[in-house]
């Protein structure tokens, strides 16, 4: 079993901030002789300085079909499928000492471990309220709610605000926009 470097682009990256994928799938790395299935694989953001994300595994998955528009698009020889292990994209891990040759870069045994010895350790997952209130006007019950979807898929997470709190503590609710918390509070300077 080899171990990869996989750099992720930035639209993807924005990407995965915002939204929950189960692989992340790439053009093949060119010249480089590709991964094979269970390879492990640090998933690095490169700007401003090389940073891991997430970590993964590579899957079989060459030519299957995939209509998550999210992808990359996939090269004739076939896509490196990664299938995530860990998630941590809100906190990634420094990954100065890494030098990366590519979209995909083999890593010794030993950087690996220490890259992958960095990231935050792994939570128990709790709970969670999120929501979502808009003021709708509609004639009827119904036409609100495809309007409601209407706005949301229009709007998203750009620009609609979304309330999370722990499911024990309501008060502490915080207000999340493109992932990250947002004083919603005109009065307030943010």
């Amino acid at each position: 079993m080899a171990q990869w470097a996989v750099v992720i682009p930035e639209a993807r990256l924005a990407s995965e901030r915002l939204f929950h994928h189960e692989t992340l799938e790439l053009s093949d790395g060119g010249d480089v002789p590709g991964p094979v299935e269970g390879d492990q694989v640090l998933v690095v953001a490169e700007e401003p300085a090389p940073r891991v994300v997430a970590l993964g595994r590579i899957t079989a998955g060459a030519g299957r079909a995939d209509d998550d528009p999210d992808n990359a698009d996939v090269a004739p020889g076939g896509p490196v499928v990664v299938t995530y292990t860990r998630r941590f994209f809100d906190e990634p891990a420094d990954a100065a000492e890494l030098t990366l040759a590519g979209p995909l870069t083999p890593v010794d045994a030993p950087t690996f471990a220490a890259l992958s010895a960095r990231v935050t350790p792994a939570v128990d997952n709790r709970t969670w309220l999120v929501s979502l209130d808009l003021p709708i006007e509609a004639p009827t019950p119904a036409e609100a709610v495809r309007l409601f979807w209407s706005y949301v898929m229009e709007l998203g997470p750009r620009e609609l605000p979304t309330y999370v709190a722990p499911s024990d503590d309501e008060l502490a609710m915080q207000a999340f926009v493109l992932g990250e918390e947002a004083n919603q509070d005109p009065e307030e300077e943010d």
